[in-house]
């Protein structure tokens, strides 16, 4: 009797196998995917933000899930990622959505507002504030959608052929400055230049840009715009907290199983983390080096940052004014950053104030 009862069990576990394979196997489809990156592979954490996040889908899908990553110039050019996706060329792409506001303003708040979030606070925003939704909801018009994946944290200032020591010198100078950023400092009479970053390097070195910023020391020092320009200011106000996108072809995105999704969005943010972190165990070092190979440091006076501060109030005005998406990602911002400053103020910039003064010996 117990054996008779022992191999019906078996017949019904090895029926149950033969109907679980097929719905594990489906659950769990090799799929390959082709990522654009809007930065030189001789950045190696920008660059390398992407990579990892490949790395990350490979290892949770046991292999099954691998996605190809590609540098600007391999499939199309860096400020192109976004058409790549939108068209199909790609499924996705790496890349701040501040390199198209020339399709909708809005898409600048998406990396960040000048004058405004830092990467913590740009990080909630996006998860808590309606960030996400809303910049979502620009790029579904053009087949899109994003996960957040990557964060440069407060970004340098640049470097400069000349010392900018008043508004005045401002007047004409061919900047390298991408998004909203650049639409500010146009209004001081700045010409802003949105370059890819292989580009700047010999621009800089031609004379047809008098000034270039893009990340921080690391990514700068490689670059080598020290070579061509020796005075390094602070702070790039326009970039507190720089937010970088996977951006997502819609049609691709949907076709996904549920559970591919949900790994996708885990391991965005988890290069999420690897970026910000990366930069800000590397960046004080690639300074240092820097200042001793002849970088003069130098900060932005209190009058360009009063005039910056005023130009950019006037001109989020007019975007408003004039697209209905930016005043929404705008009022959302500026209500969220109303709502958690006086916190910061408390506690946050209290300790980060004292330890600076004190330079950590406590």
């Amino acid at each position: 009797m117990k054996r008779r009862n022992f191999l019906t069990g078996m017949g019904l576990a090895t029926a149950a196998g033969t109907v679980a394979a097929p719905a594990i196997a489906q659950s769990a489809p090799e799929i390959r995917w082709r990522l654009t990156s809007s930065f030189p592979k001789s950045l190696d954490t920008i660059f390398g933000t992407a990579q990892t996040f490949a790395k990350y889908m490979a290892e949770a899908t046991d292999n099954k899930f691998q996605i190809q990553v590609f540098s600007p110039g391999e499939i199309v050019g860096g400020l192109q990622a976004l058409d790549a996706v939108q068209n199909g060329t790609v499924e996705c792409a790496h890349t701040p959505t501040y390199y198209y506001i020339g399709k909708e303003p809005a898409l600048g708040i998406g990396t960040g507002l000048p004058f405004s979030l830092n990467a913590r606070q740009q990080h909630a925003w996006w998860h808590f504030a309606g960030g996400k939704e809303i910049i979502n909801e620009v790029l579904a018009k053009y087949d899109v959608t994003s996960l957040v994946c990557g964060n440069s944290g407060a970004q340098m200032g640049g470097f400069f052929r000349k010392e900018i020591n008043s508004i005045d010198d401002l007047k004409g100078l061919k900047f390298r400055i991408g998004g909203l950023g650049g639409m500010v400092l146009a209004k001081l009479g700045v010409v802003p230049q949105q370059l890819a970053p292989g580009d700047v390097y010999p621009a800089l070195e031609r004379g047809t840009l008098d000034a270039a910023e893009f990340v921080g020391p690391y990514d700068d020092e490689k670059l080598g715009f020290l070579k061509v320009a020796k005075y390094y200011y602070a702070p790039g106000w326009w970039e507190g907290g720089a937010m970088l996108h996977l951006v997502i072809n819609q049609q691709k995105w949907n076709e996904l199983p549920k559970n591919y999704q949900a790994i996708m969005a885990q391991a965005s943010e988890a290069a999420n983390n690897w970026m910000l972190a990366k930069y800000d165990a590397v960046n004080g070092q690639a300074l240092r080096r820097m200042v001793g190979s002849g970088a003069e440091l130098r900060t932005f006076s209190q009058p360009i940052m009063e005039a910056s501060l005023k130009a950019a109030n006037e001109l989020y005005a007019e975007l408003s004014a004039k697209s209905p998406d930016f005043k929404k990602a705008y009022d959302s911002m500026v209500a969220y950053r109303a709502d958690v400053l006086p916190w910061w103020q408390l506690n946050e910039y209290a300790f980060d104030t004292f330890m600076i003064r004190t330079r950590g010996k406590v």
